[in-house]
């Protein structure tokens, strides 16, 4: 029989076969015992049912508030008044920080409740602000958000100059006229966002000019002692196309004593009247037969205690292209047109011109001194006791009857006239 003799080769063959058994084994049994250990817990073991529970259990970490920031993230155009506002459901805001563009926070104010923030003053133009907001739910957890937007830039906005002003007192012949800085497309949208209403009840329609200008005023002047008010609520209105508006505000103004003058240039007086009664009568120079003034019902839209006149702003030049005249203190000026009529002092004509003769170049010429300083004086008088708003009726001249957009004198065109002017 033969012997056989084993190699430690063969020796070192078969402990790694043996190991190599024993580790399947070992393998076998440990995902036995895994499959054992999940059933026990209730879970298959798979990779979707993991990461359900990784879910799940992040939800329950998670705060319940939820935050809203207006405008969206990323805007473009947005409002400088209403648009920026922080809100919360199901918790309480306890953070918000707005800046503009250096870092400088933007005043702002929570409500009572601190469910809402907004910014408590004007934001600029053309301007990135960004805010950061912070709340908390019922059980104390937070909730964050962030969001960035750009207000509106001035070539795509528009607003409106309005006169009279705030707070002031006026004559009863006073519209509201308002001029916008842009062309205006949708008259309709804008007049829609302009309200102007009386104290006294009066029906007040606008009329628009060309496209850049309405005014408001009722059929007849104003009740004197009423109170008017202005509503500005063109913000976020769009007036053409991408340019969008925005004003928000309130202007109200006080109707003063019911002063009409009348000025008679056949006769080269004009008499002041208050409530219908007469409370002065006073010589005048109106334009001469050159040069006459416009007939019509005029009102004051500017005071001056002394001005220059120079005929070359108004089309009176030499043939060297110099003003006819250029007085550079014209005393207690008082404009009734755009196109340079005024009722004024006037110190260099002899006293017998007044009530005598119409020298000027279209202007009413009042008996005044250089200086403007004497009181006494017809000009004088007349400045001190008028408003701007007052009315002054011109009649009997030759030329013609002013344009009712020359001026704040709609007043020379109908009622029908006046309310087919309107995009309502």
């Amino acid at each position: 029989m033969e012997k056989r003799v084993m190699t430690d080769g063969k020796r070192r063959r078969g402990l790694v076969a043996a190991s190599a058994l024993l580790s399947g084994v070992l393998a076998l049994t440990a995902c036995n015992d895994g499959d054992k250990a999940d059933a026990a817990n209730g879970s298959s073991g798979s990779p979707d049912s993991s990461q359900a529970q990784v879910d799940e259990a992040a939800a329950q970490k998670t705060s319940q508030a939820r935050i809203t920031i207006t405008p969206k993230n990323g805007a473009n155009n947005a409002s400088i008044n209403n648009d920026a506002k922080v809100t919360v459901a199901d918790g309480t805001l306890t953070s918000v920080v707005m800046t503009s563009p250096g870092g400088e926070p933007v005043k702002g104010e929570m409500s009572a409740d601190g469910k809402s923030w907004a910014p408590s003053e004007q934001l600029e133009r053309a301007t990135t602000y960004k805010i950061a907001a912070t709340a908390k739910d019922s059980e104390g957890r937070e909730a964050h958000e962030n969001s960035s937007f750009t207000t509106v830039s001035k070539d795509n906005s528009f607003i409106g100059n309005f006169t009279p002003e705030d707070g002031s007192t006026v004559g009863v012949g006073m519209p509201v006229s308002i001029t916008f800085n842009k062309p205006i497309t949708d008259r309709k949208a804008v007049q829609s966002a302009i309200e102007v209403s009386s104290s006294s009840g009066q029906e007040v329609v606008g009329h628009w000019f060309n496209n850049q200008r309405v005014d408001f005023r009722p059929e007849q002047y104003w009740n004197e002692g009423s109170t008017v008010t202005l509503k500005l609520k063109l913000d976020g209105v769009e007036g053409a196309d991408g340019v969008i508006g925005v004003q928000q505000k309130t202007v109200t103004f006080k109707v003063g004593r019911n002063q009409v003058s009348t000025v008679d240039v056949a006769t080269k007086k004009m008499t002041v009247q208050q409530d219908g009664k007469t409370i002065k009568t006073i010589p005048i120079s109106a334009g001469s037969p050159d040069n006459p003034t416009y007939n019509g019902q005029m009102v004051i839209s500017e005071k001056f205690k002394e001005t220059r006149m120079n005929g070359a702003t108004v089309g009176f030049t030499d043939d060297d292209g110099e003003g006819e005249y250029d007085i550079k203190d014209v005393p207690h000026a008082m404009r009734l047109s755009t196109s340079g009529t005024f009722i004024h002092g006037n110190y260099w004509g002899s006293d017998s011109v007044f009530g005598n003769v119409n020298t000027s170049h279209g202007c009413v010429g009042l008996n005044d001194v250089k200086g403007a300083g004497d009181p006494n004086q017809p000009g004088a008088w007349f400045y001190d006791n008028s408003l701007i708003g007052d009315v002054v009726i011109v009649k009997n001249s030759k030329d013609k009857t002013i344009k009712p957009d020359n001026g704040l004198n709609g007043w020379n065109m109908n009622w029908a006239d006046w309310k087919a002017g309107s995009a309502l």
